[in-house]
């Protein structure tokens, strides 16, 4: 069942205490977020490990630039990726979508593992 919902979505390479991606989605007026510790799959069928972290503010979909030294998430942020996607099914343990982005593009899901807060981040095969 396609829920028809839309937002925006950003991927943004974060160099902190190590390298990883922030993957965020515009949903409920903030954007969920997950740190994913590789680049996020463009291929189909590869899974990449997301750490969901706090929701962060719908200002972040532009955010770019260094987080200095002492503050929270200290590094650099660039925008490695950014667009809309649309809500195909969402539950407390499994969010599925399709992002239409510069390098992400097509079906994805994100699933959570079993009470915890890691989830999957997989780009599905197409039919």
């Amino acid at each position: 069942m396609t829920l028809n919902v839309s937002g925006r979505f950003v991927v943004q390479r974060h160099h902190a205490r190590r390298l990883h991606y922030d993957f965020r989605l515009e949903m409920d007026g903030v954007l969920k977020s997950w740190a994913v510790p590789k680049e996020p799959p463009l291929e189909a069928g590869v899974r990449r490990l997301a750490v969901e972290v706090e929701d962060h503010a719908l200002s972040y979909l532009n955010f770019e630039g260094v987080i200095p030294e002492g503050m929270y998430g200290a590094g650099t942020v660039e925008i490695w990726d950014k667009g809309v996607y649309t809500l195909k099914s969402r539950s407390s343990d499994k969010i599925e979508f399709t992002l239409n982005g510069d390098k992400m593009n097509g079906d994805y899901a994100l699933i959570r593992f079993k009470g915890d807060e890691n989830w999957l981040l997989i780009k599905k095969k197409s039919r």
